[in-house]
C-alpha cells in the first residue's frame, strides 16, 4: 500500500512539473504559526469553492525547506488554470489557490522570497498562547521524534544553545535546512510581534490578516467571515468547523516555568495590540 501511494505521488508530481506552466500560482499563503489552529483553518476554507488547495499537499513548504527546487516546481503543485476557469464560470467570481506552511513565518528568508515571487499575495497569521504554543510544540515535536528531551524545561533550555547563530548560518547558506531553527524554537517562534512586524516591512500592513486563534475556535463563523472579506471572495455558507491536529499537553506547563514565560512574551504580546485591534485572548 505504501509503495502504491509513493507511485501515486510521484506520478502526480512529474505531471505537476510537465503542466506547471498552465497552472495557478497561489492568491493567499496561511503562514503560521506552528501550532495554532493553522491546518484547521486551511480545511475550514478549502471547503470553499472559489478556494482552491493544492493538489497533494497541506504545505508545499517551497519558500522555507524547497526554494532550491524553482518556482515551476513550486507551480506544479496547485490547480490547472482551465479548471480554476470553469470553477470561476460557475460561481462567477475569481477562484483563488492557497496553501499553509507554518515555517514561513519564522523562517529568515521566506517572507522575502514570498514578496519575489508572489507580488499581491496575502497572508494569513494565526497567534495563541504562546506559553500554550510552546508547551504544545514541544509535545507535537516530541511525538515525531524531532525531539529527545522529554521535559520541556529542559528543552527550553536548550533552545539558546540550540538555534544560536541559526539565522546567520540559513542566510549565509540559504538552501540549507537548520535542524533545530524548525523544530526546536519553542520560546523564539512565540515571539509573534517580531515575525509580523518582519512581514509588515516586506509586504505592507494591508496585506496581512492575524487571527487570534482561541477566538476561532470559540466563534469560527466570525473568523471566517474577517478571512472572505480580507479575500475578498463571496460568502457561500459556512463550511463544517472541526479541530484538526489536536495534540493533549502531556502536563500542565510547572506554575514557575510558565511565570517566567508569560514575562518573558509580555512586551512582545503587547505588540499585538495593533494587529488583533484589541488584546490578545490571552492576557485578558
Amino acid at each position: 500500500m505504501k509503495t502504491m501511494k509513493r507511485s501515486v505521488l510521484s506520478l502526480s508530481r512529474a505531471t505537476g512539473r510537465i503542466t506547471s506552466g498552465v497552472r495557478v500560482l497561489p492568491s493567499f499563503l496561511i503562514v503560521g504559526a506552528q501550532r495554532c489552529g493553522t491546518t484547521s483553518l486551511y480545511r475550514a476554507l478549502a471547503q470553499h469553492p472559489l478556494l482552491l488547495k493544492p493538489v497533494l499537499h497541506k504545505g508545499v513548504h517551497y519558500f522555507d525547506v524547497g526554494y532550491a527546487r524553482g518556482l515551476h516546481w513550486y507551480q506544479a503543485h496547485f490547480p490547472l488554470r482551465m479548471s480554476a476557469g470553469l470553477v470561476e464560470h460557475r460561481y462567477g467570481s475569481r477562484a483563488l489557490a492557497f496553501e499553509s506552511s507554518p515555517y514561513y513565518l519564522f523562517h529568515p528568508l521566506a517572507g522575502e522570497r514570498i514578496a519575489a515571487d508572489l507580488p499581491g499575495v496575502r497572508l494569513i497569521v494565526l497567534v495563541r498562547d504562546p506559553v500554550e504554543r510552546a508547551c504544545s510544540a514541544h509535545a507535537h515535536e516530541l511525538a515525531r521524534g524531532y525531539e529527545t528531551e522529554s521535559l520541556l524545561e529542559r528543552a527550553i533550555e536548550l533552545e539558546s544553545e540550540r538555534l544560536a547563530g541559526a539565522e546567520e548560518a540559513l542566510r549565509e547558506s540559504p538552501f540549507s535546512v537548520h535542524h533545530s531553527h524548525r523544530h526546536h524554537a519553542y520560546v523564539a517562534r512565540g515571539r509573534y510581534a517580531d515575525q509580523l512586524d518582519r512581514l509588515e516591512a516586506l509586504v505592507g500592513r494591508e496585506r496581512i490578516l492575524v487571527l487570534d486563534s482561541h477566538r476561532f475556535f470559540a466563534e469560527p463563523e466570525t473568523a471566517y467571515d474577517r478571512v472572505l472579506a480580507f479575500l475578498g471572495v463571496p460568502h457561500l455558507g459556512y463550511p463544517r468547523f472541526e479541530r484538526h491536529n489536536g495534540r493533549p499537553l502531556p502536563r500542565p506547563v510547572p506554575r514557575v516555568l510558565a511565570r517566567k514565560l508569560r514575562d518573558h512574551f509580555e512586551p512582545y504580546d503587547a505588540r499585538l495590540v495593533r494587529w488583533l485591534d484589541g488584546e490578545p485572548s490571552w492576557r485578558r
